[in-house]
C-alpha cells in the first residue's frame, strides 16, 4: 500500500508542478526536470517498478513540456524565440508519438527533447537580460548547440545505451569524480571566460514571469481580442488540435481503458477542440469571461463533461469504471490545455502584431530621414 501511495503522490506532483511554470518559469521547470530524473529511483526505493516505465515517463514529460510551451506564448517577448520554441516543441511531440507507435528507441534520438533545455536557456537569459536584445540567429544557435552537444548525447545515454545515472555512479567508481570535475570545469569556463564578456545585466535576478502587456492583461481584453481575430476553425484551432491530439495519442498508449485506436482518438479530440473553440467564441461574444484561471478551468471542464455525457446518450454507449476514469482524464487534459491556450495565445499574437507595427514604424522613420 505504501508503494502505491508513493506512486500516486509522484504522479500527482508531476501534474501539479507544471502548473507553476507560467508564473515561475525557470524554477518550476527545473523542479519538473529534477522530479523527472528521480521518480524511477523513488519508485524502486519503495519496491515499485511501474510497467512500461518508458511510455509512462514520456507521457509525464509531454504534459509539463506542453505547459512550458503555453507559458512561452504567455511570457516570451521575443517573437523569433517563440517561433523556434514552436518548432522544437511540436517536433519532439511527433517523435514521441512515433516512438509510442513503433516502439523504436532510436526515434527518440532522431527527435531529441531540445525544447526543454531551450526553454530553460531562454528563461535563464530573461532572468538577467532583455531577450529582445537577441535576434533569430542567436536563438537558432542556442537551439543548435543544445541539440548537438547536450540532447543527442543524453538521448543516446538514456534510450540507446539504456544507462541509468544512479546505477552508473554505483557500478563505476571513477564516474562520479569525473562528473564532478567536468561540472566544475564547465562552471569555471562560464565564470572566468563567458561571464567577463557578457554585457551588463538589464535588471536584478528575476524568477517570476514578467507582467503582461497592459492592453491585454485582463480577461475581457483577451476575450475581445479573440472575438476580433479568431474563428471557430482557423490556424489557432489547428495548433490546438495538434497540441491536444498528439498528447492524447501518447496517453492513449499508457492508459489501460482506452479502446479507440490512435486515429479515432486523435479525430475525437479534434472534434472536441473545435466544439470548445465554438463555445469559447460564443461565450466571449456574450461577455462571459473569468479572470481566475481556476474558475475558467472549472467552467471548461464542466462544459466538456456535459459534452461527453451528451455524446454517450446520443451514441447509447455504456463504459466500465476503467473507461470512465480514462474518459475523465482526457476531459481534464483537453480542458486544461485548451483553457490555457485560449488565455495565452492572444497575448502572443498581440505581441507579434505589436512587434510588426513597431518594425514598420521604424522603417518609415528611417526612410523619412
Amino acid at each position: 500500500m505504501s508503494a502505491e501511495i508513493v506512486f500516486w503522490s509522484v504522479v500527482l506532483a508531476r501534474f501539479a508542478l507544471p502548473l507553476l511554470i507560467p508564473l515561475f518559469p525557470l524554477p518550476a521547470i527545473v523542479a519538473c526536470l529534477l522530479l523527472d530524473g528521480v521518480d524511477q529511483t523513488i519508485f524502486q526505493t519503495f519496491g515499485f517498478d511501474p510497467p512500461n516505465y518508458q511510455s509512462y515517463d514520456k507521457a509525464m514529460d509531454v504534459f509539463y513540456l506542453a505547459i512550458a510551451y503555453l507559458a512561452s506564448l504567455r511570457n516570451w517577448t521575443n517573437q523569433p524565440a517563440v517561433r523556434v520554441s514552436r518548432f522544437l516543441f511540436f517536433y519532439r511531440q511527433v517523435g514521441v508519438v512515433a516512438f509510442e507507435l513503433a516502439g523504436a528507441r532510436w526515434l527518440l534520438l532522431l527527435f531529441p527533447n531540445t525544447f526543454e533545455y531551450y526553454f530553460i536557456a531562454y528563461e535563464a537569459v530573461r532572468s538577467r537580460r532583455n531577450p529582445l536584445r537577441y535576434a533569430l540567429t542567436f536563438w537558432v544557435l542556442v537551439a543548435g548547440a543544445i541539440w548537438i552537444f547536450v540532447k543527442l548525447p543524453q538521448e543516446y545515454w538514456i534510450h540507446i545505451a539504456q544507462l541509468d545515472l544512479t546505477d552508473t555512479i554505483r557500478d563505476v567508481p571513477w564516474f562520479l569524480p569525473a562528473l564532478v570535475i567536468a561540472g566544475l570545469a564547465l562552471l569555471a569556463v562560464v565564470w572566468f571566460v563567458v561571464r567577463p564578456r557578457l554585457r551588463p545585466a538589464d535588471w536584478p535576478l528575476r524568477f517570476r514571469a514578467d507582467l503582461l502587456p497592459v492592453e491585454i492583461d485582463e480577461a475581457h481584453e483577451r476575450a475581445a481580442y479573440r472575438v476580433a481575430h479568431r474563428k471557430v476553425f482557423d490556424l489557432a484551432a489547428v495548433e490546438k488540435i495538434f497540441l491536444v491530439g498528439l498528447i492524447s495519442v501518447i496517453y492513449g498508449q499508457v492508459l489501460p481503458g482506452v479502446e479507440a485506436n490512435d486515429l479515432e482518438l486523435f479525430f475525437g479530440i479534434a472534434v472536441f477542440v473545435v466544439l470548445n473553440s465554438a463555445i469559447g467564441l460564443w461565450s466571449a461574444r456574450r461577455g462571459y469571461w473569468w479572470d481566475s484561471a481556476a474558475v475558467s478551468f472549472a467552467v471548461v471542464f464542466a462544459s466538456n463533461v456535459g459534452l461527453v455525457v451528451l455524446a454517450d446518450l446520443l451514441l447509447s454507449r455504456r463504459g466500465n469504471d476503467l473507461q470512465l476514469t480514462d474518459t475523465l482524464f482526457f476531459v481534464f487534459l483537453l480542458s486544461i490545455l485548451t483553457m490555457l491556450y485560449d488565455r495565452y495565445h492572444p497575448v502572443s499574437e498581440y505581441r507579434a502584431a505589436a512587434a510588426k507595427r513597431d518594425a514598420a514604424a521604424s522603417g518609415q522613420t528611417g526612410a523619412e530621414h
